[in-house]
C-alpha cells in the first residue's frame, strides 16, 4: 500500500474548505503562516510527522497514518471533545560490553496528531488497527449523514 499525501499548499485555507476533518497541526504548519522557512519538496511541508489520509465513502470515513518502526503497544488513541489524538512514543536502547570498553546506543521517536471530527460521525463505533507499519481507523458516520444514491427523475 503506498500513501501519497495531497495538499493545495497555494490556498491557505483549502484543508478547511475540501475535508469534513480539520487538522490543527496542518493548520498552523500552512505556508500561509510560514512562508519560505521550509523546504516543503523534501519534507512536504511537515518534519517528522507521519504521512495522514483520510478518505469518504457512503457510510463511513477512513483514516490512514503512516507509522513505520512502531508496535501497537507504542500508541495511545484518544476521543475526547470531538477530538480523534493519535500518540505514539518508542524508546530503544542497546547496550554491548566487552573487556575495556562498553557500548551503549538509544534513540527515541514520538510524534502526536489531532483531527477534529465532524459531527456526523458515531465516536463510539470507531475501529482501529495497526498493520505493516499503517495505523487504519474506520469511522462510521451517522444514519441521517449517509449519502442517498442518485435517483433518476422522469420528465413529464
Amino acid at each position: 500500500m503506498t500513501l501519497v499525501r495531497f495538499k493545495n499548499r497555494n490556498r491557505p485555507f483549502t484543508n478547511l474548505i475540501t475535508s469534513d476533518f480539520f487538522d490543527m497541526e496542518d493548520f498552523f504548519d500552512n505556508r500561509f503562516w510560514k512562508k519560505g522557512l521550509v523546504n516543503e519538496d523534501f519534507w512536504n511541508g511537515r518534519s517528522g510527522e507521519p504521512a495522514l489520509n483520510i478518505r469518504e465513502e457512503d457510510r463511513h470515513f477512513e483514516i490512514e497514518l503512516a507509522a513505520p518502526g512502531f508496535e501497537k503497544k507504542d500508541f495511545d488513541v484518544s476521543i475526547e471533545n470531538g477530538y480523534l489524538t493519535i500518540k505514539a512514543e518508542k524508546e530503544d536502547t542497546e547496550e554491548t560490553k566487552k573487556e575495556n570498553y562498553t557500548r551503549k546506543e538509544f534513540s527515541y521517536n514520538s510524534f502526536e496528531r489531532s483531527l477534529q471530527l465532524p459531527e456526523n460521525v458515531l465516536e463510539d463505533k470507531i475501529k482501529a488497527k495497526y498493520n505493516d507499519g499503517i495505523l487504519s481507523f474506520k469511522v462510521l458516520k451517522k444514519e441521517e449523514a449517509k449519502k442517498l444514491k442518485p435517483k433518476k427523475v422522469e420528465i413529464a
